[in-house]
C-alpha cells in the first residue's frame, strides 16, 4: 500500500524551532482534508515526542507515513535512552532538569499524551544508544 512520507529533522536543544514538525505535519493533515480529531491528534503527539527530542535526547529524526487508513510516526533519537519506561509513562514523572523547567516544560506528560492520542504505541530504547518511539494512528 502506497503512503505519502515526510520526515523532519530535530534540532538538539534548540527550545525556539521545538514544534516546527507537529506545525509542518499539521498544515499538511489540513491540506489533506483529514477529519479535525485525526489532526489534533497528531499533532499532539508529534508535538510531545519532537520536545522530548530536544529535552532529552541530542535531537533525532521523525519519519512519518500517511496510509489511506492510519498515519505511522516514527521518532528516533540517541539520545541516553530511558532507564524505566513504566516509570516515564506516568503522568508527572520527569528528568528534565531545572534549566528545562524554567522555560515551561518538562512536565512529564510526554509519553502520557503520546499515548492519549495514539491507537498504538511502542517504545524501543537501549541506554546508551537511543530511543525508537511508534506510533499509529486510525482513522
Amino acid at each position: 500500500m502506497n503512503s505519502i512520507h515526510y520526515q523532519y529533522q530535530v534540532d538538539s536543544t534548540d527550545f525556539t524551532r521545538a514544534g516546527e514538525a507537529s506545525s509542518k505535519l499539521k498544515q499538511k493533515l489540513k491540506q489533506m482534508n483529514l477529519p479535525p480529531d485525526i489532526i489534533r491528534r497528531c499533532a499532539i503527539a508529534i508535538y510531545e515526542g519532537e520536545i522530548n527530542m530536544v529535552i532529552h535526547a541530542n535531537g533525532g529524526v521523525i519519519d512519518i507515513d500517511i496510509f489511506p487508513d492510519r498515519i505511522l510516526m516514527v521518532l528516533k533519537d540517541v539520545g541516553p535512552g530511558i532507564p524505566d519506561i513504566d516509570q516515564a509513562m506516568q503522568e508527572g514523572f520527569s528528568t528534565a532538569n531545572d534549566e528545562v523547567n524554567s522555560l515551561g516544560f518538562g512536565a512529564g506528560m510526554g509519553l502520557p499524551n503520546m499515548k492519549r492520542s495514539s491507537d498504538e504505541i511502542h517504545i524501543d530504547t537501549e541506554l546508551g544508544v537511543g530511543t525508537t518511539v511508534t506510533m499509529r494512528i486510525n482513522f
